[in-house]
Parts: C-alpha cells; sequence; structure tokens
C-alpha cells in the first residue's frame, strides 16, 4: 500500500524563506529522485497563490486555508490541511504540524537551531518567545521525533529535556548535478557591478547574525596585503535586520547556475556568521572545489580539514584565515579533494536518512 508523506512546505510563503527553504526544496527533490512508488508526496501550504519556484516540486500541494502568519500559531494546536490518510506528518520548522494524519501516523520535526537564544538579532522578541513556547512543547511531546542535523544541537535537545530515543541525524545536501554558468558569463555579470579580477565571495543572507560587518573589515585588512583576494562581493537576498556592507559589491540574488559558477570562480569563499545552525554556503563552495573560509562555529564544515577555520568574534583572525585561504593550492588535485570532502552531502541521502527516521 502507497504510503503518504505529508510535509510542510510553509517556509517557501514566506518574504525570507532562508536556508530552510533549500532543505524543503532538497528534501522534496531528493525524495522525489528515488522514484519510489511506495510513497506519495504531499506539501502543505498557507492560503494563497505559490511563489515562484513552488509549481515546479513534484509533489501535490494540500492548503491549510489560512494565511500564513494565521497558520504558524494554528498548527500547534490543529493538524489543517493535512490527509486524514497520511502515514507520515513531517513540520519541517516549528511552525508545525504536529497531529492528524492516520490513526497510527509518525510525527516528525526539524529543528535546526535555537538561534533565538545565541544570536538575540536574528529575530524579534516575539519571534524569540514564539520559537521557545514551542521548544518547551516540542520537550512534552514525546511522539514527535526530533530530525537535526548537528550533533551539537542534539546534546543541547538532550539537556533540554528531549529523549535520545526521540532524536534522528540526518544530512543536508548539495544539488551536485547543477551546471553553473559560463566564465565568461561571470565577468560579465561581476563587471555589470563593477567588478573586474578576482574576487571574495560571501554568499546568504544579509543580516546582522552573518556577520557581515566582521567580514568587510577582515577582508580590507587581508587585501591590503593580499590583492589577489580582490573585491568582497556578497549574494543573497537581504534578511531580518540591518547590516551595513561597507566597499563590498552587492549582486543580490542569482539563479542556481550564477551561484554555482561564482562559488566555483572565486578566488576564496567566506561565510563566518557567530552563530549557525548547519551552513550550506561552504558546502556549496567545496562541492565546486573552491578555498573556504568558515567560522569554527559553522556544524557543516567544523571537521572539515580542507576549510580554514576562523573565529568569527575576532576581525585580525578572519583576515589571517583569508589570506591562509589565498594561500592553499589551487591546482586540480586540491580541488578534487574538496569536492571529495563534501561528496557524501547530497539531497538523495537527505531523503534516504529521512526515510530512515520516519520507519
Amino acid at each position: 500500500m502507497r504510503r503518504v508523506l505529508a510535509i510542510s512546505v510553509e517556509q517557501l510563503y514566506r518574504p525570507s524563506p532562508g536556508g530552510i527553504a533549500t532543505y524543503v526544496r532538497g528534501l522534496v527533490a531528493g525524495l522525489a529522485a528515488l522514484d519510489d512508488p511506495s510513497f506519495e508526496i504531499v506539501g502543505l501550504t498557507p492560503r494563497g497563490p505559490a511563489p515562484s519556484g513552488v509549481e515546479d516540486l513534484a509533489l501535490r500541494r494540500v492548503s491549510a486555508g489560512l494565511s500564513l502568519s494565521v497558520l504558524t500559531h494554528a498548527w500547534a494546536r490543529w493538524p489543517l490541511g493535512v490527509p486524514r490518510g497520511a502515514d507520515v506528518v513531517h513540520a519541517t520548522t516549528v511552525a508545525g504540524p504536529f497531529a492528524g494524519g492516520a490513526a497510527r501516523a509518525l510525527h516528525s520535526v526539524a529543528l535546526h537551531d535555537l538561534l533565538w537564544r545565541d544570536e538575540p538579532t536574528a529575530t524579534t522578541r516575539a519571534g524569540a518567545r514564539f520559537h521557545e513556547a514551542r521548544l518547551r512543547m516540542l520537550a512534552r511531546r514525546e511522539d514527535v521525533r526530533v530530525f537535526t542535523t548537528s550533533p551539537l544541537l542534539a546534546e543541547r535537545l538532550v539537556s533540554e529535556g528531549f529523549a535520545h530515543s526521540r532524536l534522528v541525524r540526518v544530512r543536508l545536501g548539495v544539488a551536485h548535478d547543477v551546471i553553473g554558468a559560463s566564465h565568461e558569463q561571470v565577468r560579465d555579470q561581476l563587471s555589470s557591478h563593477g567588478v573586474v579580477g578576482p574576487y571574495t565571495l560571501y554568499a546568504g543572507t544579509r543580516e546582522p547574525r552573518k556577520n557581515l560587518t566582521t567580514l568587510v573589515a577582515a577582508h580590507r585588512m587581508a587585501r591590503a596585503c593580499e590583492p589577489a583576494l580582490g573585491a568582497l562581493v556578497l549574494v543573497g537576498p537581504g534578511g531580518w535586520g540591518a547590516v551595513d556592507t561597507g566597499d563590498a559589491t552587492v549582486l543580490g540574488t542569482v539563479d542556481r547556475a550564477m551561484l554555482r559558477a561564482l562559488y566555483r570562480d572565486a578566488a576564496v569563499v567566506a561565510y563566518v556568521p557567530r552563530a549557525e545552525g548547519w551552513g550550506l554556503p561552504p558546502v556549496e563552495a567545496l562541492a565546486t572545489g573552491t578555498r573556504v573560509v568558515a567560522s569554527a562555529v559553522t556544524p557543516s564544515v567544523a571537521q572539515n580539514p580542507e576549510v580554514v577555520l576562523v573565529d568569527a568574534s575576532d576581525v585580525a583572525s578572519v583576515a589571517e584565515g583569508l589570506t591562509r585561504a589565498l594561500e592553499m593550492s589551487d591546482d586540480d588535485a586540491a580541488r578534487a579533494r574538496r569536492r571529495a570532502s563534501v561528496a557524501h552531502l547530497t539531497w538523495r541521502q537527505c531523503a534516504l536518512d529521512h526515510l530512515e527516521g520516519w520507519r
């Protein structure tokens, strides 16, 4: 009998969907790529038109019938939109839902971080209260399995009262099959913004937690000694909170082919947040073979020997890291090692991890 996997995709409807949206898209893509006839994927959505790209997801969409803002709070109590026959109900955020489906449905939630505690600037006071309340509720809900990507986060959840037996380790992934734009297209894109020659790349949202003020200062310091670092280029959407980007060049959002090519052609990719749940950008950069600098608090690469790790709170540490990364070999063998270090991180593997957790 075909199982129904009901997965919340409401994050894709938010103004700044962020890295969780990448997880949602990747998980759905990974499940669909398995081409397994034993299950059907159902996406649980808020009321309203689907944002760009949502219609391309390989799933059947079911609306919960409420606006996003109302649904975020209502899902704590009511399984709105969840098909009665769903065998798995997976909340990709703490918004939910946490109930509904068949009589013996398995319920799970992805807990990505505790950033509202670690980095208060990452949300509003109301947002922090919301997340704190959901965390306490989930600690009590022993029937809900909890999927995490970071061993450190799992340890913290145990200290919050979550039983070890409820926690499931999953890996996030990279779309290794994306074909990057050409070198000429990258040069044209950059030159249209006044950037000629080598460049250092940051990819991600522009918000205080991402520590861009420190990165801008560190890049300026390092470039004074190492001109080959080139200009600092920022790619990605604006996030929550104002950020002074200084003399960096802001490209904004680009398509996936251009992003992969920007990673590939960068002298160095720098990602130095003050706090992080997992951290996809440095993994995406490594997948193209590029040299990477990351803060030591970035779980996705904290144990990767191919990455230069730095203290995100120290401008000099970040500057020195940029210099060290630039001095690393960038020949074919070195680039191959960096690609191999993240080869196991695929959305297919992410899907398999989830399926194992839903057994």
